[in-house]
């Protein structure tokens, strides 16, 4: 297998694509403004309920920068919203490198945006499987799949690609643009991947911890056979 090693990266990078998909959206009445504020060529791209709310949050200014994942991707939504971020396009902007020919060649080909900041978190699956009531398909429906595979490939991508996935964090990253003219710091890029895999880390080991306790006919119990 080839393995693709970076030799050259930027410190500082701009913020001038930002893609947004919360579970949590707490703060986002204030981040998102505010990041629009600082970062005046960024463009928002985003899923579902995000979307809606970012319409909603960015009010007129929302039809110049504000984009839908299905528009931009060209593919709609599966049915529930089970299959919104999971295509090429996405992950060309997340795991493109700035310095590779190639990888601009390949943005350019299917007009895809190298991603800049990635502001994620995950299905609440573990307030979920915490209330009495919670069904075994409960659970199942709460596990997240496409909000995984960006952090983790933001993350992994810190060379270049902010991985955002706690709210708590909005604040000091409007510092750090307001200080440096909208741009984030290798520094702040690799303490966010430190936070995500993490996260991503935590998430995995409560999803498998809870199937570990679950018996087949607990989950029998809950479905029809036809």
């Amino acid at each position: 297998m080839a393995v693709n090693f970076v030799e050259r990266i930027d410190d500082a990078v701009p913020v001038r694509h930002v893609l947004l998909s919360v579970s949590d959206k707490r703060g986002l009445d204030r981040f998102v403004p505010a990041l629009a504020q600082l970062c005046p060529a960024a463009r928002f791209y985003s899923t579902g309920g995000t979307f809606t709310e970012l319409q909603t949050i960015l009010g007129a200014a929302a039809r110049d920068r504000l984009t839908a994942v299905s528009d931009y991707t060209g593919q709609p939504e599966m049915q529930g919203g089970l299959v919104k971020t999971l295509d090429f396009k996405i992950y060309l902007g997340l795991l493109s490198e700035t310095y590779n020919p190639a990888h601009a060649a390949d943005l350019a080909r299917v007009y895809a945006q190298a991603f800049d900041m990635v502001v994620v978190n995950l299905y609440p699956f573990q307030q979920t499987v915490a209330k009495p009531d919670a069904t075994p398909e409960m659970a199942r429906a709460n596990i997240d799949i496409g909000g995984p595979c960006m952090v983790r490939a933001a993350a992994k991508n810190y060379l270049r690609v902010a991985s955002v996935t706690n709210p708590a964090d909005y604040d000091g990253l409007l510092a750090e643009l307001r200080r440096t003219g909208g741009a984030l710091s290798l520094q702040t890029r690799f303490d966010l991947a430190r936070k995500a895999f993490a996260h991503t880390a935590a998430y995995d080991a409560a999803i498998a911890g809870y199937l570990e306790k679950r018996t087949l006919d607990e989950v029998r119990s809950v479905y029809r056979f036809g």
